[in-house]
């Protein structure tokens, strides 16, 4: 698994590392090869993100991740090089949002990127069987990170 970080000094080289192994979990779940894999991480100003969220999604407010996936689903995703997407985090939103939910910034970090790949996979969670289906496999990864509810 390649990774891409853009301004990766806003998180520690220990969150990365989370990061890449988080990534490698969610796509061999699917049955892709993490060796053949790319994807792409930056992490962005609030109002970057509140300007891609309504630019791309039509959500005129600030958001804490978006993901831009290549692909509808696994079974596209093959050959050498799978360029998976792009994850794009704005951390001050994450602060907020570990703060509010009462638990780290390194795991509410880590669970947006696990969502956000998630997402890159095919997951979505517009229908509730989908919600439900996309937060078991969120929780699943969580829990073979080691990461669990704080």
């Amino acid at each position: 698994m390649t990774i891409y970080f853009a301004e990766e000094q806003q998180v520690s080289a220990e969150i990365l590392a989370v990061m890449e192994k988080a990534a490698e979990i969610c796509v061999r779940g699917e049955g892709v090869d993490p060796e053949a894999c790319e994807v792409s991480v930056s992490f962005v100003s609030p109002e970057e993100i509140h300007q891609l969220n309504r630019d791309y999604r039509g959500v005129d407010r600030v958001t804490d991740v978006l993901s831009f996936p290549q692909f509808e689903s696994p079974e596209e995703m093959t050959g050498d090089l799978i360029e998976l997407g792009d994850v794009v985090i704005c951390r001050e939103q994450a602060e907020a949002q570990a703060e509010e939910y009462g638990h780290s910034f390194e795991r509410e970090i880590i669970y947006l990127f696990v969502h956000s790949i998630l997402h890159l996979l095919g997951y979505d969670h517009m229908e509730e069987d989908e919600k439900r289906e996309m937060r078991a496999r969120e929780e699943e990864v969580m829990g073979d990170l080691g990461i669990t509810r704080e």
